[in-house]
């Protein structure tokens, strides 16, 4: 199979973004969007809707490239052994998945702690966890149950800490259409599990402002 490495555009700093995209599976998935265009009665040759199903097919393969990554890889690219055992937390990771039931976004806020047993990893490297789960389809409780497995795992903390608060469009857009519902779920292991302290100044930490 074909992949083609298409330029973005450069920004200021000189960093320029390449999407990769398998041009097969473009090619079949458009095809099957030119398809569903014409039963929902609209007309895929005019003007508007003619390159639709091949941008719905190259979002789709950004919006799914999860698939193609692997969260655990990404952590031990940035392990490191340090003498440091209190909390680490990285709040308001921002959240883009897809809901596998609709297959419609939902989105938010992810906050993460750890507590070090031996090992920290390059702060960076949590959110990007984040997005190798959130990259594909998804339901909430499993995408946070995900990534506090991989963190638990692969850096065996003496604790992980995960609560996501996000919002879906398969309620606010249809269904019973609320469009202020949030839903928030969390997982624990470790310390943060059977110590209620613990627990809480992580929940205290998550919702203390800065300012």
């Amino acid at each position: 199979m074909s992949t083609k490495d298409v330029l973005k555009g450069e920004s200021r700093d000189g960093y320029v973004k390449i999407d990769r995209y398998n041009d097969e599976k473009i090619e079949a998935v458009a095809t099957h969007y030119k398809d569903i265009l014409g039963q929902l009665g609209e007309d895929p040759e005019r003007e508007g809707l003619i390159k639709t199903p091949e941008r719905v097919a190259k979002a789709l393969q950004y919006l799914t490239h999860g698939y193609d990554l692997k969260p655990d890889e990404i952590l031990k690219s940035a392990m490191f052994e340090e003498d440091y055992s209190q909390m680490v937390v990285v709040k308001d990771i921002e959240v883009y998945s897809m809901c596998e039931h609709h297959m419609l976004p939902f989105f938010g806020k992810a906050h993460i702690a750890y507590i070090p047993n031996g090992h920290i990893v390059g702060l960076s490297k949590i959110p990007r966890v984040v997005d190798a789960f959130a990259r594909r389809l998804q339901v909430q409780e499993r995408l946070t149950n995900e990534i506090r497995d991989c963190i638990q795992n692969t850096l065996n903390p003496m604790g992980v800490a995960v609560v996501m608060e996000c919002r879906h469009l398969c309620m606010a857009m249809r269904g019973v259409q609320k469009q202020n519902s949030v839903t928030t779920t969390s997982a624990f292991t470790g310390t943060f599990l059977s110590n209620d302290k613990t627990r809480a100044e992580f929940l205290r930490l998550i919702t203390a402002s800065l300012d």
